[in-house]
């Protein structure tokens, strides 16, 4: 299941890079109304597209962390702070994808 989740996650992504591309760069000078397009689709997609890849991240990484703490209890203080280090991790990921974001909203 989850090689599909992933093989489709990354069949979005190309769908998405073949054509928001071409809109944002539809026009040098005179077409700013395409540009101002494309920088909004790409901000709010690439938004998206790291929230729901980094939702899902953590999500595995919880259950893989709570399985092991399911079949070894006593060693919950060690898989624990790993974990927490990770999401942490994960969610800078999509604190970056937020700048970039903002940094294009900005250029609008």
């Amino acid at each position: 299941m989850y090689k599909a989740i992933s093989l489709l996650s990354i069949f979005g992504v190309a769908i998405l890079t073949a054509f928001v591309p071409n809109v944002a760069m539809a026009a040098e000078g005179g077409g700013g109304d395409l540009t101002k397009l494309g920088l909004a689709l790409g901000a709010g997609i690439g938004i998206g597209i790291a929230a729901g890849i980094a939702g899902y991240g953590q999500g595995i990484a919880t259950a893989a962390a709570l399985t092991g703490i399911a079949r070894n209890p006593s060693a919950s203080s060690k898989i624990l702070t790993p974990m927490i280090i990770g999401l942490a991790l994960i969610e800078s990921l999509v604190i970056y994808a937020l700048l970039i974001a903002f940094l294009l909203q900005g250029k609008i």
